[in-house]
């Protein structure tokens, strides 16, 4: 459930617990990296992964340990995220296979096309469709041909009945998670407004106009969708 506390400054405080406030919710993460391993799981042994917005980095962790060969670059804008992803890998024993970025991708130094990427939970924060277009593209960019991408949103029509329903039972969720209130009152308040909650269908055709195939909805938790995709063979007329 990465980076559903966007309106939140993730300060050392928030980082530090992050994973501990989120201990209630892992069946939905682990369904989602069992999934996403089962995708990737066809790469070479070597493979590079590019984890966009890592988080505390539990997808590169657990990623890590299933792919003892794999190398991983971690990209995260908050620094007090990335040290908690960092710290972690040290403790488990991968740090030497992950090079670390504290930053956004227009600033990731350039190197050989990567394999695959993962993207969980970061492209809803973009409100704009053509900055989120970009944003898949920036990944895009970064791949090799048929690269992979595993990608998932906070997705909804929120014009729909089905809205509210869901909306129930996600507060329901969070407060099972021990969230405070005032918390899940603005997690909910900032759909459509700091998050880019938008039908599935409408981020699909995103990353389908995004230099990416168009992708396979592979799993639904309440809002949370998640995608996987392949870079298309050419972009921009070249191999």
């Amino acid at each position: 459930m990465q980076n559903q506390e966007s309106a939140i400054v993730f300060d050392e405080e928030r980082a530090s617990t992050y994973d501990k406030r989120t201990a209630k919710l892992a069946p939905l993460r682990d369904t989602l990296h069992l999934l996403t391993r089962l995708i990737l799981s066809d790469l070479p042994t070597d493979a590079r992964i590019l984890c966009v917005g890592v988080g505390t980095g539990l997808e590169l962790i657990y990623l890590a340990q299933e792919f003892p060969q794999w190398q991983f670059t971690a990209v995260e804008p908050a620094s007090a995220m990335l040290d908690v992803c960092r710290q972690k890998a040290e403790e488990s024993g991968i740090a030497s296979r992950c090079t670390w970025h504290q930053g956004y991708l227009d600033s990731l130094p350039a190197s050989a096309p990567f394999d695959a990427a993962t993207c969980l939970l970061v492209s809803h924060f973009f409100m704009q469709q053509e900055e989120r277009r970009n944003f898949f593209r920036q990944i895009a960019s970064r791949l090799r041909p048929q690269g992979d991408l595993v990608s998932a949103d906070l997705a909804s029509d929120i014009s729909a009945p089905a809205y509210q329903a869901l909306c129930k039972i996600w507060t329901r969720m969070l407060r099972y998670a021990e969230y405070p209130d005032s918390d899940i009152e603005k997690f909910l308040a900032a759909h459509g407004r700091e998050v880019a909650v938008l039908p599935p269908q409408e981020v699909a055709s995103i990353i389908a106009s995004s230099d990416f195939d168009p992708p396979v909805l592979f799993l639904q938790t309440l809002f949370m969708h998640a995608w996987y995709t392949q870079r298309t063979s050419s972009v921009g007329g070249k191999p």
